[in-house]
């Protein structure tokens, strides 16, 4: 995997140290970066595939550098590192554009396991020739599985994130079936969902802001009261 690059930002030395140390002897280029402003002089000669994002750090914190990066249409798979049970700080990651998140202390080979998680929903470095486009259809919408991206009615692209596409082709994947919210989790990330973690309900709200013409009545994602959500094709 020396081809996959990695950078860990964080503001704790030996956390880093220890991070970078760890995932360099799994066969991973790692760079380090201890704030903002030294990941942002790394970008410059570094495209990394994953960065790993502590959320307090002295100046610009994790989730305004996540923030910024979405907006300047960075596409790599970024994991927030967050403070022990912050639910504040894992429901911002995510609205911002995070792929996922860990809880501080964590062991590091979940720490892997997650890395290996989003390495797996990210499209190849170098996508192999194909004669025929593969799509999926939700509803009006259309998911381009090559290249893992999204395109509204007017061809015009959606931007979501690498767990976001994992959602929509799960459930075009499965029309007009009923999947509860850990089905849904186990369908599209491969684990099962805490009893506690209210992550995959704030990844739908985010979607349905971002396809549905009107998200309060949801015509493509529908909730199901006690059930989970569906997809109702219109056809």
């Amino acid at each position: 995997m020396s081809d996959v690059n990695i950078i860990v930002v964080d503001d704790e030395a030996g956390l880093r140290g220890m991070i970078e140390d760890y995932l360099s002897m799994q066969g991973f280029a790692v760079s380090a970066a201890e704030n903002g402003a030294a990941l942002d002089r790394l970008l410059v000669s570094t495209s990394p595939d994953i960065i790993l994002m502590d959320v307090n750090m002295p100046g610009e914190d994790g989730l305004s550098i996540v923030k910024r990066l979405r907006n300047a249409g960075e596409r790599m798979g970024i994991i927030m590192l967050t403070a022990n049970a912050d639910e504040n700080s894992k429901v911002s990651g995510l609205s911002n554009g995070a792929d996922d998140y860990l809880s501080k202390p964590f062991e590091v080979r979940e720490l892997l396991a997650r890395v290996r998680s989003v390495l797996r929903r990210m499209p190849a470095k170098v996508e192999k020739p194909s004669r025929t486009r593969q799509v999926l259809n939700l509803g009006p919408y259309e998911l381009d599985m090559d290249g893992r991206r999204v395109f509204g009615p007017e061809g015009i692209e959606i931007e979501v994130s690498s767990m976001d596409f994992d959602l929509l082709e799960t459930f075009a994947r499965h029309p007009r079936q009923i999947l509860s919210r850990d089905r849904l989790c186990e369908l599209a990330f491969g684990r099962p969902l805490s009893q506690a973690d209210r992550s995959l309900d704030i990844r739908i709200a985010r979607l349905r802001k971002k396809i549905e013409t009107d998200p309060s009545m949801p015509p493509v994602l529908k909730t199901v009261r006690g059930e989970g959500y569906v997809f109702e094709p219109a056809n």
